[in-house]
């Protein structure tokens, strides 16, 4: 058969997208505040983005949402939550029981691999602040509790933290902090060299500071809440 004869090769199909992949490439966009709370998710949309068919998507969202970092209401569909003021408190106030039980696992289980993984992440994050990849620096700086969780050990603080960091960007972006300042990279280095010296004291109680830091750059008084009318009208005459 001749070569002008030959029938031409069909183009490969576009790999299709697992539930898992779906997941994570929603879990990054957030972490790194393209998807803004309130963001409607179309499954159909969704599906189209990612080649997948909306049963994958969907098992995405579901995922998403178990960790309250989706919504989901009947007839309107999917959205990025958008953590309420009480609900950003209760974060923070999760992160201080959490992040300082992370350091002080981390420094008794710490050795030169461990001490190595977290130095290369602050190198990272430096590298992102020098060149002004404010997305790279936010991406980076929750990634790098999520590390510390993971070194440590513990599979719960890893499950615990990995779903905190997230609704921590969500209240970030809702409350309007200052990321780049408020997530200090001086602070992470001041934890790592602590932790290199065994020090998980010192380690919890600059983990306590950092998000204390962050919590006070958010701005409680940002978002709406709902009006209290007999605080508005007073009372019937």
């Amino acid at each position: 058969m001749s070569k002008a004869s030959r029938s031409p090769r069909a183009a490969p199909k576009p790999t299709e997208s697992t539930s898992e992949e779906i997941y994570e490439r929603i879990y990054l966009a957030l972490l790194e505040h393209r998807l803004t709370p309130g963001t409607k998710l179309a499954e159909e949309r969704l599906a189209a983005i990612f080649n997948a068919n909306r049963a994958r998507v969907r098992d995405a969202l579901s995922k998403l949402a178990y960790e309250q970092i989706v919504e989901v209401y009947p007839k309107k569909g999917w959205f990025v939550a958008k953590p309420s003021v009480d609900q950003a408190r209760d974060v923070f106030e999760a992160r201080r029981v959490i992040e300082p039980a992370v350091m002080r696992r981390l420094a008794q289980e710490m050795d030169d691999e461990k001490l190595a993984a977290l130095q290369a992440h602050l190198r990272k994050e430096m590298d992102a602040r020098e060149s002004g990849d404010k997305r790279a620096v936010i991406r980076l700086s929750g990634e790098f509790h999520n590390l510390a969780a993971s070194l440590a050990g513990n599979s719960s603080f890893i499950r615990s933290l990995r779903e905190l960091s997230t609704l921590t960007c969500l209240v970030i972006l809702v409350y309007n902090a200052p990321v780049v300042e408020s997530c200090r990279a001086d602070e992470h280095e001041r934890i790592v060299k602590a932790l290199a010296a065994n020090d998980g004291e010192t380690a919890a109680r600059i983990i306590l500071e950092h998000l204390s830091h962050v919590e006070h750059s958010l701005d409680l008084g940002a978002a709406s809440e709902e009006a209290d009318l007999e605080a508005i009208f007073g009372s019937a005459a």
